[in-house]
């Protein structure tokens, strides 16, 4: 069995830690909080972010981040993607040979658009990455935990190491399947957060389900609009990694970016959700990024225009809303995957 260290011991980290545990791997779990690597040592628990899961005994937490990747083949990074670029800076420094980098984060960095693989292969040196792979897909951490069936995507640009990868998650309630496009898998994963607050928004105002429906439908066309002008496959987006991951973060309470919508549709503000919920939401960096993205590229994006405009610019969900019912006629497959709407 192989040996791995994952870094990020939030309920994402823990849960594909249990995964891996599971398969008989030497898994390692980095975290930054003491108290929280005491439980899992100690407990076999991470009450903090997954309360009530029992972990394997054979699961492993330290906050001595360059012992954990010292000398180790596989490294997994389980980070909030604001965090990818610091951890990989750390890597490169503290790995002592070449690993197989691995993350699970979902986003696009604002100021530079840029995937996370790309902020991976730009802070760790070649000579210390032998491959960099993505594993994402229609997951939530706290079903996982539970060894609830569940089936996600590992994309690369290296097929035969994201096969050595699907094959060490993979057990009969985490089945992997394979994907040679990583911008399309990032991408998907990156942009599906932004739909996610908006179909939560529109659930907070009490809009039903015909108007969540066309919103998850018309925003799978613009992810897929984006996508394909960024170079990736138009398929991918129909598999797991673009509507597989649309519809489980748009129509679950276990999402924080529809929980946060919901609560912005409700009446809150912004600042006050993000305070409120405790842990990250990908989706409004995301909709900063891709919203930036479409102007520079020239992509017509309604549904995240119509966001951004509520989220940064102080505008009501209601008055976006009827902008986007109001817009001029369109033929439905019309420029389905291009710049125009």
């Amino acid at each position: 069995m192989g040996k791995i260290t994952v870094i990020g011991a939030g309920s994402w980290g823990t849960a594909l830690s249990l995964v891996l545990a599971d398969n008989g791997h030497d898994v390692v779990l980095y975290g930054r909080e003491q108290q929280n690597v005491d439980a899992i040592n100690d407990r076999h628990m991470n009450e903090q972010f997954l309360p009530g899961v029992l972990l394997p005994e054979t699961l492993k937490a330290t906050t001595d981040f360059k012992k954990a990747v010292d000398g180790v083949p596989f490294i997994l990074i389980v980070t909030p993607s604001s965090a990818i670029r610091s951890v990989s800076k750390q890597l490169n420094e503290s790995l002592t040979g070449p690993a197989v980098i691995i993350h699970a984060a979902k986003g696009i960095e604002p100021k530079t658009h840029k995937r996370l693989s790309e902020i991976i292969e730009e802070e760790i040196s070649p000579e210390k990455r032998k491959a960099v792979c993505v594993l994402t897909g229609p997951s939530h951490a706290e079903e996982v935990a539970l060894r609830k069936p569940t089936t996600v995507t590992v994309a690369s640009k290296d097929l035969e190491q994201a096969g050595i990868v699907q094959e060490m998650f993979m057990n009969e309630n985490f089945r992997v399947y394979l994907n040679g496009d990583i911008i399309g898998a990032e991408l998907g994963g990156a942009l599906k957060n932004i739909i996610a607050l908006a179909a939560g928004m529109t659930d907070g105002l009490g809009y039903g389900d015909n108007a969540k429906a066309a919103l998850i439908t018309r925003g799978m066309v613009e992810i897929t609009r984006l996508g394909a002008m960024l170079g990736a496959n138009p398929m991918t987006f129909t598999g797991l990694t673009g509507i597989g991951d649309l519809i489980v973060t748009c129509t679950s309470v276990h999402s924080r970016n529809w929980r946060a919508g919901n609560a912005i549709g409700r009446g809150e503000k912004l600042e006050d959700v993000l305070e409120n919920m405790g842990m990250v939401v990908e989706g409004v960096r995301a909709t900063q990024a891709a919203y930036d993205l479409a102007e520079t590229e020239g992509c017509d994006l309604p549904i995240t225009t119509a966001l951004y405009h509520v989220l940064f610019d102080g505008h009501s969900p209601q008055e976006e809303v009827q902008k986007l019912m109001s817009r001029p006629q369109k033929n439905e497959l019309e420029h389905l995957f291009t710049s125009k709407d």
